[in-house]
């Protein structure tokens, strides 16, 4: 184990046990047997500290999204996927609350970042199969905001108190104001513009410029 990988695991172990506030510079350098500068050297600042912590956290979660097995049903994997984020939270609050309870405007968590572009390719099939009620884009925004609000939610409640019904309600709930159970069939330019924006990725007739401004007619279409 190199130093920065020694600090890391230091600085996460304090975080697990004492949450946030137990993650000072001294208590770091204590735990790993480094001096106060050399944190400082590694890693810039106490934020970018906090960032590698997340990032070295997180990776655990993120290997159980992109190993998930994908089946004929799109809509069923976004179920899991929500599934599978509520439970890394609640298995691991204090790294939860990190990378999402504080969010900084501009600067997002870079572990947050990778998550957000996973759930983006699961939207993205939804859209492909024509079960997608709105925009790609919006559909994420909800699924996300859900998803890490009935998240954090949870976690503030002690845990024996703690009624998990109330997560597969909300995505329940999330799930079917932006989801169909069968593909859309509704009147309207909307539908077919969703599901045509997600395939264009397969398609080579097009050139660069030519796809960008589809993808720009399509996106005004469905909003």
């Amino acid at each position: 184990m190199d130093t920065r990988e020694r600090i890391v695991e230091a600085a996460a172990a304090l975080l697990t046990e004492g949450g946030r506030e137990a993650v000072s510079t001294r208590a770091v350098s204590t735990a790993a047997g480094v001096q106060a500068p050399t944190i400082y050297r590694l890693f810039g600042d106490k934020q970018g500290l906090l960032d590698a912590v997340a990032a070295h956290g997180f990776q655990s979660y993120l290997d159980q999204k992109t190993g998930l097995t994908l089946t004929d049903d799109p809509v069923g994997d976004l179920r899991t996927g929500w599934d599978t984020h509520v439970g890394f939270g609640l298995a691991n609050p204090a790294l939860y609350a990190l990378i999402y309870g504080e969010p900084r405007p501009g600067r997002p968590n870079p572990a947050a970042t990778e998550a957000t572009a996973i759930l983006a390719k699961l939207v993205r099939r939804v859209a492909a199969a024509g079960r997608l009620r709105v925009g790609e884009e919006r559909a994420a925004q909800v699924v996300h905001a859900a998803g890490c609000g009935t998240t954090l939610t949870l976690i503030a409640q002690p845990p024996d108190r703690r009624d998990l019904t109330v997560s597969t309600l909300a995505r329940d709930a999330v799930l079917a104001a932006v989801t169909t159970d069968d593909p859309v069939t509704a009147p309207g330019p909307g539908p077919a513009a969703v599901a045509l924006r997600a395939a264009l990725p397969g398609t080579s007739a097009l050139t660069a410029h030519e796809r960008a401004l589809l993808t720009e007619w399509l996106d005004r279409i469905a909003d």
